[in-house]
């Protein structure tokens, strides 16, 4: 059934709350979890629910996340029956634009989508940590025949103000939806998924185009769907699901895998359902005669002296004798010296710690060396 879908997976926020993370790359190409970057999720969704036809469009300093997505080969989309394309702002016989929005970037590749010509476009989020059978939401769609499909899940009443909230009646039909509000009385928050009929959101994205809009999917085109009385539903999900948009919550959640590691499960090998991930060519990870490793995520080539507990440590971490590392998300490369403190923090990749440094904060922040 997934073949008569195209999914367009939307990846170039600057992601400006992650702070010296995205100074020089898109926030999906931050790295996560010891192992992963933040986009190899949804793209393991899309290969998990057998989506063959994917576009990744890319924009805030997109040489990275483009040469790391490559042709999709580290997610299997590299086949004979795959499509899967970089879809970057482009110049074309009227000019050259950026993308202005989330329904504009579709907007401007109308000619890469009406090649392929679905039945269905999958719209996702790139920055998001979660997993998801999209084939399941697309059942439903069709058995609701709804011309839009919305992802979404409870939130708390403090945190209605982040998303688009919906009200739905006994059938999951969406009776409002509202942008960010200050206040609401209903928790389904929309988590940026979206299931559209092609040649219904075809047609609203091209009137869309000619307006001054903001040019988005949550405050111009399905509100003018809903108005236009187009079928819109929403699609619960009750799994495991984090925004990593600061930097607050991208330690939270890599602690989240040490407190909790059944809530996302990245150790099961047989599952089905595996987050995939570039192959890295580093050395084994080594743990000293004299060092202590406790409750935490070590990834290849990390070599370890000191003392480390409650953290995650990428690709070819070094920690020196005598240091003591706690409630820390080291990324790839870092070298920390001897008889150094860290807790509570993040340390931005290939940083540099001097022997004897104290880094221990009662906020969790990024620590760029």
């Amino acid at each position: 059934m997934t073949n008569d879908m195209v999914a367009l997976v939307l990846a170039g926020g600057k992601g400006t709350r992650l702070e010296g993370l995205t100074k020089k790359t898109s926030k999906p190409a931050v790295y996560f979890g010891g192992k992963y970057r933040i986009i190899d999720f949804v793209l393991s969704n899309c290969a998990n629910s057998n989506i063959s036809k994917i576009g990744v469009l890319t924009q805030y300093e997109s040489i990275e996340i483009s040469n790391y997505c490559s042709n999709g080969k580290h997610w299997g989309f590299d086949g004979n029956v795959c499509d899967f394309s970089i879809l970057s702002p482009r110049q074309k016989q009227d000019g050259s634009h950026w993308y202005a929005g989330t329904a504009d970037a579709i907007y401007q590749n109308l000619d890469w989508i009406d090649e392929i010509n679905p039945k269905y476009v999958l719209i996702l989020s790139s920055d998001h940590i979660y997993k998801m059978n999209y084939d399941k939401m697309l059942k439903f769609t069709e058995s609701v025949d709804a011309d839009c499909t919305i992802g979404c899940l409870k939130v708390e009443e403090k945190d209605v103000s982040r998303f688009g909230i919906l009200t739905l009646d006994e059938e999951q039909r969406v009776k409002t939806f509202i942008e960010k509000p200050k206040h609401s009385t209903s928790r389904d928050a929309s988590m940026g998924i979206y299931i559209f009929k092609w040649d219904v959101l075809r047609e609203y994205l091209v009137d869309d185009a000619k307006k001054e809009t903001e040019h988005d999917f949550g405050k111009d085109i399905i509100p003018n769907m809903m108005n236009s009385n187009k079928k819109v539903y929403g699609y619960p999900f009750a799994g495991y699901w984090r925004d990593v948009g600061t930097i607050e919550s991208l330690w939270r959640t890599n602690m989240d895998l040490l407190d909790d590691p059944d809530a996302l499960d990245l150790y099961n090998n047989f599952s089905g359902f595996k987050i995939y991930t570039e192959d890295t060519k580093s050395l084994p990870q080594y743990i000293g005669p004299n060092a202590r490793v406790t409750n935490s995520m070590v990834n290849q080539g990390s070599i370890i002296f000191g003392k480390v507990n409650h953290s995650v440590l990428f690709t070819s971490c070094y920690v020196g004798e005598g240091s003591e590392i706690e409630d820390a998300v080291i990324m790839p490369g870092v070298r920390i010296g001897k008889n150094c403190k860290v807790k509570n923090c993040i340390i931005s990749p290939s940083a540099k710690i001097k022997d004897n440094s104290e880094l221990v904060f009662d906020k969790v922040c990024l620590v760029n060396r």
